[in-house]
């Protein structure tokens, strides 16, 4: 079972407007807060944590199309589903056109994109 997720984002302002409201929705708590990192936590103890770093090295942007950590993908109800995609958009998401998941066991998947590039996929639980 995995911990948690630390993701490096340039702008950590920036990365709260959007991760914040999604987290929330997909049912985490913020835990902690600083000048440096936002850390979130599921009820299952799961905690995903967005930091700015100091050692990021300066014009490397994140790609998912580069080695390492493409997407996260979470796995929902249909109700967290459906607030998910009426206020992604609001909230600083863009959602790509999606389609039935093959990893997903087919299941029906909203895909998301932050300000910068990073990729979140939203999991109908069956």
């Amino acid at each position: 079972m995995l911990h948690h997720l630390l993701l490096w984002v340039p702008d950590l302002d920036r990365a709260a407007t959007s991760w914040s409201w999604l987290l929330s929705e997909l049912g985490y708590d913020l835990e902690r807060s600083d000048e440096r990192l936002l850390l979130f936590r599921h009820p299952s103890r799961f905690a995903v944590v967005l930091e700015q770093s100091p050692d990021m090295v300066p014009g490397m942007l994140y790609s998912r199309l580069r080695p390492g950590l493409n997407h996260l993908a979470f796995a929902v109800d249909a109700a967290a589903v459906q607030r998910v995609v009426a206020g992604a958009e609001e909230h600083g998401w863009t959602v790509m056109p999606g389609d039935r998941h093959p990893i997903a066991g087919a299941a029906d998947v909203i895909y998301l994109e932050d300000a910068d590039g990073f990729e979140v996929e939203v999991v109908e639980l069956s």
